[in-house]
């Protein structure tokens, strides 16, 4: 259970930032960076700090800007379910699980991510651009969730299933929203129509 727990801590990560969470588990485990990391592990390391720490600059900087926002939601979109399977295994295999078990929780990950990622967009484009201090709340916990995963991963987990759950209550509020407005867009345009 304590598996699963650090394993959604960290894929949670994901669904906020992609560069970040996987530079602070490399400066956490520095002793052996990502040697255990999927995928990371075969590229050298001092490429893969360049890389990262390039690209968690720009996740930075551009995330305070609204075209910077939108170039990451396309990126993050995208790449968040890759990173969210990575870092839910890489953290199971940490947490010592079964190799059968890694697999699953390392999918779990990845859907966990692509939907905190996914209802971030929705609220992108009914917002327009997210407000400066949803951005910065996003950095904190991005950080703060890698971290939860192998320091007190029982209450980064239950923070990653409360993201879980305002993601899916916002969702269903931003759908209804969305219906809404398309409905009463419909009904303009019927009523343009419509001979006096």
């Amino acid at each position: 259970m304590i598996e699963i727990l650090a394993a959604l801590s960290a894929s949670a990560a994901a669904g906020m930032r992609i560069a970040l969470p996987l530079l602070v588990i490399g400066l956490l485990r520095s002793d052996s960076l990502w040697y255990s990391v999927p995928l990371l592990s075969r590229i050298p390391p001092s490429v893969l700090v360049g890389i990262l720490t390039s690209w968690s600059l720009f996740e930075l900087f551009a995330s305070k800007k609204l075209l910077g926002q939108r170039v990451l939601q396309v990126v993050q979109l995208l790449f968040s379910p890759v990173v969210g399977a990575i870092l839910g295994i890489a953290v199971a295999q940490f947490a010592g699980a079964p190799t059968a078990f890694v697999w699953i929780v390392g999918i779990v990950g990845s859907l966990l991510a692509f939907v905190l990622q996914l209802v971030q967009v929705g609220w992108f484009y009914r917002l327009r651009g997210l407000p400066l201090w949803v951005v910065f709340i996003q950095d904190v916990l991005c950080v703060a969730l890698v971290i939860f995963a192998f320091d007190a991963p029982q209450q980064g987990g239950l923070i990653a299933l409360l993201l879980l759950w305002l993601a899916i209550r916002s969702s269903t509020q931003w759908h209804r929203w969305y219906r809404g407005h398309h409905d009463s867009h419909r009904r303009r345009r019927l009523r343009r129509q419509m001979p006096d």
